[in-house]
């Protein structure tokens, strides 16, 4: 029997820390309003909000290099590449194809997928379709973002631009039928598009007519259409509700209980959410893995940069049951149940 493994992993930050303090000067707000409502004390950001060199996809061929070389590979052995990402490098094409290209891959497919928060869960879902139908062995899986270049850092935006942060994180993805190599057990993927407007970026979006808008009436065009919107006390309520609902609907699919666990990683969208479902699930410390106290929301990348992490300081052992679960716009969430 073919299983998906998870053969290597690795994660990229940019240098430049950003601190709550850091936002106070730009915006009215400070490091108890921003950290009691996201438990966020900084995050990192490309030195150049508008710097044409740090992308997402060079950010994510950080992280895959590290991925790589800790899965014991080369770029030439990786078969396949899913990259998740909702700040591309151009609005067409998808960053996969730049990462094969930095790479220096072989000629291989390279897909991109846009699931926002939800983006690696979904993307490790097609990963694992392809190893276990024997279509690929290798396959590079990253989530990466640059948030920083898109935020509105006035009083207007502070509410949605004190908690996202720039990075990437990767992992190889590798068939074996070695019975002592860990597997996917179980994921289910959801979503409910009647919320798009709850948490969206509208720009620049076809529905919208932007190239016109942009081209002939530039001053009427306002900062909720460029930069993100969220309604907060919304998507917190839905998350808190979704979230319990995919993590045990892994857990039964594969037969397995919370206390079976040795690690749970939520999606770092919110220090509350993680809390609230830590409790719910009577889970302790040492089994939940957090860090958007360092890095913020990374969106797609939160989830692969917390993994590498845990991962890199001892936290999660070969042989450990994981849990990953994500929510965000669309809404969209999921659940990945492995053994590592």
């Amino acid at each position: 029997m073919i299983k998906s493994t998870i053969k290597g992993v690795g994660f990229y930050v940019p240098d430049n820390v950003v601190t709550n303090d850091d936002l106070a000067e730009l915006m009215t707000t400070n490091d108890e309003w921003i950290t009691e409502r996201t438990g966020i004390k900084e995050r990192r950001h490309r030195k150049n909000r508008y710097d044409s060199q740090e992308t997402s996809a060079y950010l994510g061929f950080k992280a895959a290099e590290k991925a790589i070389q800790n899965a014991g590979l080369t770029s030439k052995d990786i078969d396949y590449i899913v990259f998740a990402t909702l700040s591309p490098d151009y609005y067409f094409p998808g960053c996969g194809v730049l990462l094969q290209d930095m790479l220096g891959c072989d000629t291989i497919g390279a897909l991109d997928v846009r699931n926002q928060c939800s983006g690696f869960v979904y993307s490790m879902s097609v990963a694992n379709a392809f190893i276990k139908s024997g279509t690929y062995k290798n396959i590079l899986v990253v989530g990466a973002e640059v948030h920083s270049f898109g935020l509105d850092f006035s009083d207007e935006g502070r509410g949605v631009s004190v908690i996202f942060g720039d990075g990437a994180g990767a992992i190889v993805l590798s068939a074996t039928e070695d019975e002592n190599a860990g597997d996917i057990l179980a994921m289910n993927m959801h979503s409910e598009g009647k919320y798009a407007d709850d948490l969206c970026t509208q720009f620049p979006g076809s529905k919208f007519g932007w190239s016109d808008r942009m081209r002939k009436d530039p001053e009427n065009v306002t900062n909720k259409e460029v930069y993100p919107i969220m309604n907060g006390n919304f998507v917190f309520k839905h998350a808190v509700t979704r979230f319990p609902e995919t993590m045990m609907e892994a857990l039964n699919k594969a037969g397995k209980k919370v206390e079976d666990l040795d690690m749970f990683i939520p999606h770092q969208a919110n220090l509350r959410i993680a809390q609230f479902v830590q409790e719910k699930f009577g889970l302790p410390n040492e089994k939940v893995f957090n860090n958007i106290q360092k890095y913020g929301n990374t969106t797609a990348a939160s989830i692969p940069i917390a993994l590498s992490e845990a991962i890199e300081q001892g936290k999660i052992k070969r042989g450990d049951l994981v849990l990953l679960s994500a929510f965000g716009s669309g809404f969209t969430w999921g659940s990945v149940l492995f053994e590592y």
